[in-house]
């Protein structure tokens, strides 16, 4: 037993001396190429087994042609693990330059594409994780370019509803300073409505600025659906009496949901008033409220006679109006926007399907407990 210890002390003496030489020199080379590593990893692997054997070989006094066989052994596998370790740093290098070289394309801002073959696992998963990351970005980019293009025709449509009714407004009050009105009573309430309708477009667009913030606050409570849908449409009512429209309410379930009732009834009622002004004279507007499952389902059904197949993804984006008109009722384009970002705010989700005779405006939310 202490033969056994003390040969396993020598030998661990010398395989400590040439792992710490092992150690030092893996440590001025860290800048080095990868495969330079691996080769001083492979040489001290067969030093330290070397160097132990040796140390063995001279504290037992072995013969020096037994020396000589354990050296030349050790020679051959130190030759074999070398050239296997160069060949290995080879193909790390290669997959290595290959992945830097697509990471570069991604950078410049197109797609990246991982290199067929990864010399090892982490290098594929390094470049599986790349592509994903590249994709995401993709995705990214056409998000801000469509936002800003939406942002660009936002703009433009609002400097647009802006001016028109700023010059009425201008020319009315100039007539009206001139004393050359013979009714100021009738341009009175015209400026006062052009005014309220100014008032409405800037409320939408400060509503609109807080939803894309993310600084919406809401003060959520228990009600019922059926409430909600009620003051909707009592809101709404002189709106559809006037244009001989049609309201009807009779397929509303008393479902209880955890809501922001101010919020709420906003997104109700600027979907009723896009109902209202799309669906022709004796026409009908439908509002109908389901529970399926864990959710509420709140439909407003219009006559509109549907929506073009490509541009249903885009009705509920900034600036929409599903029109070329820039006079009302063709609005600002900013209902539909505010009605998804409300919504979702409420972590639920809107949507819009063409329907016969018409379309279908869906608002999905959350039931309560």
């Amino acid at each position: 037993m202490r033969d056994v210890l003390l040969i396993a002390a020598y030998a661990a003496l010398g395989a400590a001396a040439a792992g710490l030489l092992g150690a030092l020199a893996l440590r001025l080379l860290r800048q080095r190429p990868l495969a330079v590593s691996l080769a001083v990893v492979a040489v001290v692997t067969v030093g330290a087994m070397l160097a132990g054997t040796l140390t063995v070989a001279w504290a037992m006094f072995l013969s020096s042609h037994d020396l000589w066989v354990v050296t030349t052994v050790c020679a051959m596998a130190a030759v074999v693990s070398l050239a296997v370790a160069l060949l290995l740093g080879r193909s790390v290098v290669a997959g290595s330059r290959a992945l830097a070289a697509a990471t570069r394309t991604f950078g410049d801002g197109g797609g990246f594409a991982a290199p067929r073959r990864a010399p090892t696992a982490e290098l594929a998963e390094l470049g599986r994780e790349l592509a994903a990351t590249s994709a995401r970005l993709a995705a990214s980019r056409e998000r801000e370019r469509a936002l800003e293009a939406s942002r660009r025709e936002l703009v433009a449509w609002i400097s647009h509803d802006l001016r028109t009714p700023l010059a009425g407004l201008r020319a009315m009050t100039e007539a009206l300073e001139d004393g050359i009105v013979a009714d100021p009573w009738r341009y009175h309430a015209q400026i006062r409505a052009e005014v309220e309708r100014l008032s409405g477009m800037v409320g939408d667009l400060f509503e609109l600025s807080r939803i894309q913030a993310g600084v919406l606050a809401l003060a959520t409570s228990r009600m019922s659906v059926y409430d909600l849908v009620g003051d909707a449409i009592a809101g709404v009512d002189p709106l559809a009496r006037e244009h001989g429209v049609r309201l009807e309410g009779t397929g509303v379930e008393a479902v209880p949901v955890e809501v922001d009732g101010r919020e709420m009834t906003r997104v109700l009622a600027n979907l009723l008033v896009n109902a209202i002004h799309r669906t022709p004279a004796d026409g009908t507007v439908a509002i109908a409220a389901h529970r399926e499952a864990d959710s509420v389902v709140l439909s407003v059904t219009d006559g509109c006679g549907g929506i073009p197949a490509e541009d249903l993804p885009r009705v509920f984006d900034t600036g929409w109006r599903g029109t070329q008109s820039r006079t009302p009722p063709a609005g600002a384009g900013l209902g539909l926007a505010i009605v998804r970002g409300i919504v979702e705010a409420h972590a639920g989700h809107a949507a819009v399907r063409n329907v016969p005779g018409g379309c279908r405006f869906e608002v999905v939310l959350p039931a309560a407990g």
